[in-house]
């Protein structure tokens, strides 16, 4: 089994552990590397992410865990890092590069929130037409790495986390096949890792991870490679790692 996970949020953002918390039940679990990942800050919707007065914080608490936890545990301090967040990341081990939202009509519509939040923005700023938004947000997909410097591309298909139990977007139809497959071509060049992400399955919402298994697959025959990572906000380390068939 693999024993490291670099996609993990604490009280800094929206994670319901603190760091030291999860670094205890890191060892207890023979953990071998722990990367913590909290949200970089976004204005415009400041509730689940770090505060510029957090980050700080932040940075101190994870030089502070890395000492203190070595040599028995490898701790890095890492962030995930917004599409749409203004300030660029800085003085991190590691950027987990991530698109939350769609930008249409001035607003940042959020793609994980709600099911409910999904359908409305897809009927009031894209005609009702979900492929459109599914259009609009791998373009940005697309732009990820270039945008925030990511090591890591975050949650691929994060779009879908509502699709399996309240099924909104056609994920066979040959739009939404050609936008993903649009982002993934300009992706892997830049060689960078693609997350393999099982905190949908974690909190209940798909049976699978992101990305989708088609996806994957694509990615696979393009020389791509990929990261397991729990996306923890609960004390949900490597969850469900040994399930992953690659």
């Amino acid at each position: 089994m693999i024993k490291r996970d670099f996609h993990v949020h604490t009280t800094f953002s929206d994670g319901k552990c603190t760091p030291e918390e999860l670094a205890e039940l890191a060892l207890s679990l023979g953990m071998t590397h722990l990367g913590f990942s909290d949200h970089s800050y976004t204005p415009f919707d400041p509730d689940y992410c770090m505060s510029p007065e957090a980050e700080a914080e932040y940075k101190r608490e994870i030089s502070r865990l890395k000492e203190k936890y070595r040599p028995r545990i490898e701790i890095f301090c890492g962030i995930e890092q917004d599409y749409y967040s203004k300030k660029r990341a800085e003085g991190y081990d590691y950027i987990i590069g991530s698109v939350h939202y769609v930008k249409a009509g001035g607003e940042y519509l959020s793609v994980d929130k709600s099911a409910a939040d999904l359908r409305a923005a897809v009927n009031e700023h894209f005609a009702g037409d979900p492929l459109a938004f599914a259009e609009e947000y791998f373009r940005t997909v697309g732009e990820v790495v270039d945008k925030t410097c990511a090591d890591i591309i975050g949650h691929f298909d994060l779009l879908t986390k509502f699709n399996e139990k309240d099924p909104l977007i056609d994920e066979s139809h040959p739009r939404y096949i050609k936008a993903w497959q649009s982002a993934v071509d300009r992706l892997l060049p830049t060689g960078k890792l693609f997350e393999i992400n099982t905190g949908v399955i974690a909190r209940g919402y798909r049976s699978a991870p992101y990305p989708a298994s088609p996806i994957i697959e694509y990615i696979k025959k393009g020389g791509g490679s990929f990261i397991l990572s729990s996306d923890s906000h609960r004390p949900t380390l490597c969850f469900g790692f040994e399930d992953v068939k690659l």
